[in-house]
């Protein structure tokens, strides 16, 4: 069961703005919980101070998985379970099995990057989602600030830190 938040959201019009009011606000010792906005901004991820991601380390890992499965597979298919001499070639005749290993590699790789995503974004079908503010899929820019992680900084403070920094409206919201 998910707590009762409260979150000061500053509207941006522009992404320029926005990426300056990141800085801003991030250098005033305000901890943003997220940045939504219509369309990709380059470098507001640099901005926000995210890491790098993941996701590629979980892409070679499930890739490998594929590659192993597949040689193991077909491995054991074609030397013990049931073995057949085509052409006089050997039982297990490495150099045919790269196609199999290939897209079972790209296979796994992709199921496994897809649930490691939907496991780390927190994406389950029944979860419903929490908007913050609709005009952000249409054109404007809205930085959302929790008040839980910002107990140092009273909500008047975060207000006007917003409005410096360039916000056209700051709003409250609340979710239950």
């Amino acid at each position: 069961m998910e707590r009762d938040t409260h979150f000061i959201l500053g509207v941006y019009v522009d992404e320029n703005v926005l990426l300056h009011a990141v800085e801003k606000v991030r250098g005033s010792g305000v901890k943003i919980h997220e940045v939504y906005s219509p369309y990709p901004v380059h470098g507001l991820e640099h901005a926000l101070g995210y890491k790098r991601s993941k996701l590629p380390i979980a892409a070679f890992l499930f890739g490998m998985l594929g590659t192993s499965l597949a040689l193991t597979m077909q491995f054991y298919m074609m030397k013990f379970d049931w073995p057949m001499i085509i052409g006089g070639k050997n039982y297990a005749a490495f150099p045919d099995f790269v196609p199999v290993s290939f897209e079972m590699t790209v296979l796994l790789a992709a199921f496994g990057m897809v649930g490691v995503f939907l496991i780390t974004s927190n994406l389950k079908p029944w979860a419903q989602p929490r908007i913050f503010d609709v005009r952000s899929t249409d054109d404007k820019h809205i930085m959302a600030i929790d008040l839980a992680n910002n107990t140092s900084l009273k909500e008047d403070k975060i207000k006007s830190i917003l409005t410096s920094s360039g916000a056209t409206e700051v709003n409250r919201k609340s979710f239950e």
